[in-house]
């Protein structure tokens, strides 16, 4: 019994004469170094999640020939059996490296599950011993989310990856469950009609009198001025196809059995409004993206109302306070028979397009 003690406390000895602790790994018998400041990085730590990047990072490496890289992935810190449902087989080794000066020469195996390889015959010293990456891809994760999991990382002189052990180093990883996010956005819609001054230029032709909101008051028309007016349209709309705003009216202008006649342009094929002299209605609008010819109605194009809806603006994707002008004009003919004109009324409607 004293011999054994003996011979126990002198191998203590020994070892803290060289500079050992019991922390230190012993590999074949041979001591290796310990990394310091390991962390390893997941692209994605969803469990089966394919193509997984793993970035390690670690300092206190040693400085001399490096020929192989191993990484033992494991459920216990020691041990060999690796994740349930991790796949190494197809594991690539990233550019982006700096373990080694030059990844490019180095190859890649995991001929074993769960431990992956990475070999220069020839070896390459680390340029650094501070924060070098080790970026292994191609990496199927495990299975299993919320439990505890190892990557056993080392480092070796000889390209057999088991003798001249350099550097060890220990990380800790885990696999979590993505969270699903839901939300619910509710569908909006703001149109506003607002009133126009006179003396305002609106797609060519300026007003002659103002708007209200929530009349056209063309007031006192003679043969030789045409009277104008106009409104302004504003769209707010979170709808993802935009919308259309679309404009009709209910009848022409009429006293007594006369209407006032309609402008011969159409809504698809708007033509310039007549000289004051000539009897007519219609309207014109700012926009310039209508579906169809988009910008049908530039240059003081007009076009006749009808009691079908007819389209005056137009987006494709959602739009916030985007504004369109609408402008009227109306002529009478020296024979225009005298009295009120009324029983009209314009209406727009704004319609979303989720």
């Amino acid at each position: 019994m004293k011999l054994k003690t003996l011979r126990k406390a002198l191998a203590v000895t020994l070892a803290l004469a060289v500079g050992l602790t019991p922390l230190t790994p012993l590999l074949h018998g041979v001591v290796a170094a310990s990394l310091t400041g390991g962390s390893l990085a997941l692209s994605s730590s969803v469990p089966s999640a394919a193509s997984t990047s793993y970035t390690f990072t670690f300092s206190n490496i040693t400085l001399s020939s490096t020929k192989c890289i191993q990484v033992i992935f494991s459920t216990t810190a020691t041990g060999t059996s690796m994740p349930t449902g991790m796949t190494t087989s197809g594991a690539s080794l990233s550019g982006t490296s700096t373990y080694m000066p030059t990844p490019a020469s180095w190859a890649i195996a995991s001929t074993t599950p769960g431990t992956v390889k990475v070999t220069f015959a020839t070896g390459e010293t680390p340029a650094g011993a501070t924060a070098r990456t080790l970026v292994l891809g191609g990496i199927t994760n495990g299975s299993v989310a919320e439990t505890g999991y190892f990557a056993q990382f080392s480092t070796y002189g000889n390209v057999d990856c088991a003798t001249s052990p350099l550097d060890t180093g220990t990380t800790n990883y885990i696999y979590t469950t993505g969270q699903a996010v839901t939300l619910t956005v509710d569908p909006a819609l703001a149109f506003t009609i607002d009133l126009l001054a006179g003396s305002q230029l609106v797609n060519g032709v300026t007003t002659t009198v103002a708007s209200t909101d929530g009349t056209i008051p063309f007031g006192t028309v003679t043969a030789s001025a045409n009277s104008i007016a106009a409104h302004s349209l504003t769209v707010t709309t979170n709808a993802g196809s935009g919308y259309t705003v679309y404009t009709r009216y209910t009848q022409a202008p009429t006293n007594g059995s006369h209407p006032i006649d309609d402008w011969t342009g159409s809504n698809a094929a708007p033509t310039t409004f007549p000289a004051p002299g000539t009897e007519a209605f219609g309207y014109t609008t700012s926009s310039t993206s209508l579906s169809g010819t988009a910008a049908r109605f530039s240059s003081a194009k007009f076009a006749a109302f009808t009691t079908s809806n007819a389209e005056v603006a137009h987006s494709t994707a959602a739009v916030s306070s985007e504004n369109t002008k609408v402008a009227y004009q109306v002529g009478i003919a020296g024979t225009t028979p005298a009295g009120t004109y009324n029983n009209s009324t314009v209406i727009f409607t704004a319609t979303p397009a989720y």
